[in-house]
């Protein structure tokens, strides 16, 4: 590169992809737009809640401006209301990182939710069918005995997975053990046998 001083950044699949996590408002965007500047890089973004259009407030989202200037993923793709899963967002992600990288670029995520990022750094088992029996049976069990009820039975079935799930997280306490009464397997045991890598 005759009369360039700047270094060409050639990337491929072993390249290292950055993650840059945190609570909201800790400069997460400005360190990722410098850090984009620096590697010719692409910004995927790891929130669950600035996926969705119109959802500006309270989730630091960047500004129409930022994202002008840095190609930004993943950023506005819902409608309020629609639903995504940690397995479909994992999906998209590998899909922007694939697209990413074969215009010669880096990704680098950026983001606060933890289950995102776990879910595209070791994939997320989805491999347990929905059983609508099973899940009234738990929502019963969950409006007679109440949450620490259930987060105690979990704790007793799967003391691994309920050590990584709080005590007021229902959604999580009562996948868990639909998972467990489906397969009669404890869920840290299929997320073992199902852990996948990122293909990068």
């Amino acid at each position: 590169m005759a009369g360039n001083n700047q270094q060409s950044v050639i990337i491929n699949r072993q390249s290292k992809i950055p993650f840059i996590v945190g609570p909201t408002a800790v400069g997460k965007t400005n360190t990722a737009l410098e850090l984009a500047k620096l590697l010719n890089g692409e910004i995927i973004s790891v929130d669950s809640r600035q996926v969705y259009i119109g959802m500006d407030v309270g989730t630091a989202k960047p500004t129409l401006r930022q994202q002008k200037g840095i190609p930004h993923h993943l950023i506005d793709i819902l409608k309020p209301g629609e639903a995504i899963s940690a397995g479909h967002y994992r999906k998209l992600a590998l899909e922007a990182v694939e697209s990413i990288l074969a215009r010669g670029k880096r990704p680098i995520f950026v983001g606060g939710s933890g289950l995102y990022v776990k879910a595209v750094l070791k994939g997320i088992f989805t491999g347990s069918k929905t059983d609508e029996k099973i899940r009234k049976k738990i929502k019963r069990e969950l409006e007679e005995k109440g949450a620490v009820a259930l987060y105690n039975r979990l704790v007793d079935i799967d003391p691994e997975s309920a050590v990584k799930i709080h005590v007021n997280d229902v959604k999580r306490i009562t996948r868990a053990l639909e998972i467990y009464e489906i397969t009669g397997k404890p869920p840290s045991e299929h997320y073992k046998n199902q852990k996948t890598n990122p293909p990068f």
